[in-house]
């Protein structure tokens, strides 16, 4: 069995001139949850469309539970659940009657599916009330339960948030963290709202004009995010061992410009900037710094004003 559900190597896919992709790679770990960062346009929903067999790649390739060619891969991509943009729903129909339709499609024998799935994303009351009347918020739920009819392994979800009210948004996660960690069902979405994406995410890609800028797990985006004390003085080495002695326990960094950098949790800033004071240490800087995960995109991708799209 693969420990990777879905990796894409040097996938590329052009639209007459315009390079949509660009030799992106991308690995997403069994059981992870993926969250997909990039503007509109960026490249998330052609690598989705690509994943799903909705579009073919100009070159590259992309391999889905280890396997990347002819009928292995065609048959590792029923083991994936898709809603990418709008999910395509019958107005007319009933959630029940829609989610017939798509069992039929799927060649799902088990009728109870239908029940299951409905109870799984909160629309077993939904009776025989009609698609075309249905709330944004209950939309993309079936459209969820489309996805999940199947029991997929993988989910790919394409801006499953949009349009969704802040109730909405946090019955959607709740649900998502539910699959992920109950149901085992690893997760690639891709998101605007990258805060709330933060309380998701178990892995993150940014990608930006069809590049990968940078995958990385949520260990290693805390780690570049982490707030912690700019602290500036006289005697640095001094500052360190008066560190060491009062506050063992946390870590710090030293720079060559003589920078201490004191990471969370570092305890009350007025007692440390007393302690060192009262060492005789004239300090010249101290201050709390740090990044979150909006400031941390857009330095990558230029600076916000590149990236109007982006819900901070």
């Amino acid at each position: 069995m693969s420990d990777y559900v879905l990796q894409a190597h040097q996938l590329s896919k052009h639209y007459k001139q315009h390079p949509a992709l660009d030799h992106v790679d991308l690995t997403i770990r069994r059981g992870s949850i993926y969250g997909f960062i990039g503007q509109n346009g960026a490249g998330k929903s052609t690598l989705m469309r690509i994943a799903a067999g909705l579009a073919k790649p100009t070159s590259g390739r992309i391999e889905l539970f280890g396997f990347g060619e002819g009928s292995k891969l065609v048959q590792a991509r029923r083991r994936v659940g898709t809603t990418i943009e709008s999910p395509a729903l019958f107005p007319h129909m009933t959630a029940g009657e829609n989610l017939e339709v798509f069992r039929l499609q799927k060649g799902i024998s088990d009728t109870t599916r239908i029940r299951q799935t409905l109870s799984l994303v909160g629309l077993a009351s939904a009776g025989k009330k009609l698609a075309a009347s249905f709330s944004l918020g209950m939309k993309q739920r079936l459209g969820l339960a489309i996805s999940l009819l199947g029991s997929p392994e993988l989910l790919i979800l394409d801006e499953p948030a949009n349009g969704l009210d802040p109730v909405g948004v946090v019955e959607l996660r709740e649900l998502l963290l539910h699959l992920n960690r109950e149901k085992g069902i690893s997760i690639l979405i891709s998101s605007h709202i990258l805060s709330e994406l933060h309380l998701l995410a178990t892995d993150y890609g940014i990608i930006h004009n069809g590049r990968m800028l940078e995958q990385l797990s949520v260990h290693e985006l805390q780690d570049k995010c982490r707030q912690y004390l700019h602290i500036k003085v006289n005697s640095p080495e001094k500052a360190v061992a008066i560190i060491n002695e009062n506050w063992p326990a946390n870590e710090y960094e030293l720079d060559a410009g003589g920078v201490i950098r004191l990471y969370e949790p570092y305890g009350a800033p007025g007692e440390i900037s007393a302690t060192l004071f009262a060492a005789g240490l004239e300090v010249q800087q101290f201050m709390p710094k740090g990044e979150k995960l909006e400031k941390f995109y857009t330095s990558l991708v230029g600076g916000a004003a590149n990236d109007q799209s982006v819900t901070i």
